[in-house]
């Protein structure tokens, strides 16, 4: 079974206690999920029309546990406290 990754970029940040508020409680859901934080920050170069935002990588053991993570209690209590507070994409991969 492969890993899935869990990709986000942040494309604006609106409301930093609001962020800040959200990781709190993502991290410890994430992490109670099974996911392991593999990169959290900006890039340190970017190429071909890449956007300086900030990116988050987390490695999960397979696609279903990530979507549990994101699809659970814990989770969604955090994405509510985030609320309008930045705009971002979330992607889930799976490796090769």
């Amino acid at each position: 079974m492969a890993k899935t990754y869990w990709i986000g970029t942040y494309r604006a940040v609106t409301n930093p206690e609001k962020l800040a508020a959200y990781a709190q409680l993502a991290g410890p859901a994430i992490a109670a999920g099974g996911g392991t934080f593999i990169v959290r920050g900006t890039p340190a170069k970017t190429y071909e029309a890449g956007l300086n935002q900030r990116t988050v990588v987390i490695e999960f053991d397979s696609l279903a546990q990530a979507v549990a993570t994101h699809d659970s209690a814990a989770y969604q209590a955090a994405l509510a406290a985030l609320g309008d507070g930045a705009e971002r994409d979330i992607r889930l991969v799976e490796g090769v």
